[in-house]
Parts: structure tokens; sequence; C-alpha cells
């Protein structure tokens, strides 16, 4: 096990990633957070929090909950229930947030799921953790930290809310 990211680090990895949203988006009005299941959500929520404490606009976040739309299950839930929220996203910008970019599977997943809904302006990736190993061509528009990990290794992504500490932690299969 190799610690990463310890709580002081997470916090402030994450108001630096909401500083950049704020950045490149002046429009702050347009913005849907959607937070994929999990940790996704609670990290959404966080950059939520910090945009409101530094811009005094509060962004609305949904949680996206993707199972449904994962190629990998296909063929071992067949009758998976889309639960998608209710959400009007036409012409909005989406910022899309997980806790770690991996193949990418994940974040094409979601963008089905989003496109189900509507059709955005724009769809932006946040991820706390990019991982490398792509096997689709997604990257995040905001990275918390690039960590090169081996194919052999996994990066657990632990948070409060879930979890009752705040780590990113390096782990061997």
């Amino acid at each position: 096990m190799k610690s990463i990211l310890d709580q002081d680090k997470i916090m402030r990895t994450i108001k630096r990633i909401s500083y950049e949203i704020i950045e490149k988006n002046r429009d702050l009005k347009d913005l849907i957070l959607m937070g994929i299941v999990t940790r996704g959500t609670v990290i959404a929520r966080r950059i939520q929090a910090n945009i409101l404490d530094v811009e005094g606009v509060e962004i609305p976040v949904f949680d996206l909950n993707i199972s449904s739309y994962r190629d990998d299950l296909k063929n071992t839930k067949t009758n998976i229930e889309k639960e998608l929220p209710d959400v009007n996203v036409d012409g909005k910008i989406i910022i899309l947030v997980d806790d770690v970019i991996y193949t990418g599977r994940t974040a094409r997943a979601a963008l089905d799921a989003i496109v189900d809904l509507g059709r955005p302006k724009k769809v932006q990736l946040v991820s706390l953790v990019d991982r490398g190993h792509r096997e689709l061509p997604i990257r995040a528009d905001y990275i918390g930290k690039n960590i090169p990990t081996s194919q052999s290794e996994t990066v657990s992504v632990k948070l409060r809310e879930i979890d009752d500490e705040e780590a990113v932690i390096i782990l061997k299969k």
C-alpha cells in the first residue's frame, strides 16, 4: 500500500479544481455538476460548496448512476433499470465528476447517459486521479493528480462521507 493523497491534499486538490472550473466557465449559471455515483457525487458536492463560497453561485448537483450504461454488465444483467436524474441538460455545460479515470469506459458510459437526457452545450470531465491506461480516446479537462500505475495496481479513493476516512492509496492486486 502506498499513500498518494491525505486529507489536506485531497481538500486542496478539490479546491484547485473548483477554481479551474470557475476560470474556464465565466457564466456559472449554465453549469450543472453531475457526479458519477458514488465518490464522484461526493467530489461534485465539494466542488459545489467551493464555488458557492468563492462566487456566491449555487451550481446544481445531480447523481449519475451509469450502471445500465456500462458495457461490461450487458451480458450479466439484461434488465437493469435506467436511473437518470430529472434534469434538462439542453444548452447547459455539464461538469461530469468521477474519482478515478482509468480506461475511459466509465466516462463513455456517463456520456451515453447524458445524451439520453438531452443535448448539452458542452461536457467537461473532472477526475480526482488520472491513473492512465486509457482504452478509449477520453481525457479529463480537470485532473487532481496524475498517478502512473501498472495494470497490477489499484487506486483506492477514500472519502469521509462514505468511508469515514480521507486518502488516495495505491494497492497491489
